[in-house]
């Protein structure tokens, strides 16, 4: 089966699964077959799949993932500050790196809107439908939401990375309180504990609640910055934390708090 016939047969495989989509045709183009495909991944409840559609499945998203192009943790420039760190602007989603972390909502299970851009959508787009089954058995064990500046940890299929680290962040809905303030923080430190006890080596975080959770931008980074720096001083096992920036006003809001020690006191 080449590549392309991959994606028709998937595509067929969920259509076939709900009356509903009998009506739903097929597009002629790449581009809008890629993206039913996602779309009828992202809607799928975290019901089983035949191991079938995953083989399938995962030999086209390993070969999508490689196509778009893998950066390796190992080749990014580490700060002088401090060579534990590293501030890279790029997709997440594309490191060969240890473990991620993903800014979940409190269900946990992903992001239900087609094509949407939140880095949830992306990540288990990219991961593959394993995830979602993964992450819905972790929560039907705990019985409860996930709250929120607490972290979970699932393999990452189909990613170039090993783990996934799940963490919801606090929603900000007027103004920044106390309590928001150290619930982005407990994020990290869940993340960097969690990764640590699982005797990985390096961690990606993105910029925890900054988007739908609507965190501001520069005091999330003071945050992330400070509770990074904070664990790295009484816990070695971690040997890289790269911040992961996709907008250009993170990356300047990052290099200024990474380049000016007084910034962080």
């Amino acid at each position: 089966m080449t590549h392309d016939e991959q994606r028709i047969w998937m595509i067929q495989y969920l259509l076939s699964e709900k009356d509903e989509y009998s009506a739903v045709q097929i597009p002629d183009g790449v581009q809008g077959q890629k993206d039913l495909l996602r779309s009828l991944m992202n809607v799928r409840p975290p019901a089983p799949v035949s191991p079938e559609f995953l083989e399938i499945q995962d030999d086209y998203l390993t070969a999508e993932n490689k196509s778009a192009g893998i950066t390796d943790v190992n080749h990014l420039s580490p700060l002088k500050m401090d060579d534990r760190m590293i501030l890279w602007q790029g997709d997440m989603t594309s490191l060969r790196i240890d473990s991620i972390v993903n800014p979940a909502n409190s269900a946990l299970l992903g992001c239900f809107c087609p094509l949407h851009n939140c880095a949830d959508n992306i990540v288990h787009s990219k991961s593959g439908i394993e995830l979602r089954l993964k992450c819905s058995e972790i929560m039907r064990a705990q019985g409860h939401d996930e709250p929120t500046g607490r972290a979970k940890i699932t393999p990452a299929y189909n990613l170039p990375c090993r783990y996934i680290l799940h963490t919801v962040g606090p929603i900000i809905r007027g103004r920044v309180t106390r309590q928001d303030r150290e619930l982005l923080a407990s994020c990290y430190r869940s993340c960097l504990k969690l990764a640590a006890d699982n005797g990985l080596k390096s961690i990606a975080f993105c910029c925890i609640s900054t988007g739908e959770f609507h965190f501001p931008n520069e005091e999330a980074a003071e945050i992330a910055v400070i509770t990074v720096k904070e664990f790295l001083q009484t816990d070695n096992r971690i040997q890289r934390v790269v911040f992961n920036v996709y907008k250009d006003i993170d990356l300047e809001i990052y290099r200024r708090l990474l380049g000016e020690d007084q910034v962080l006191l």
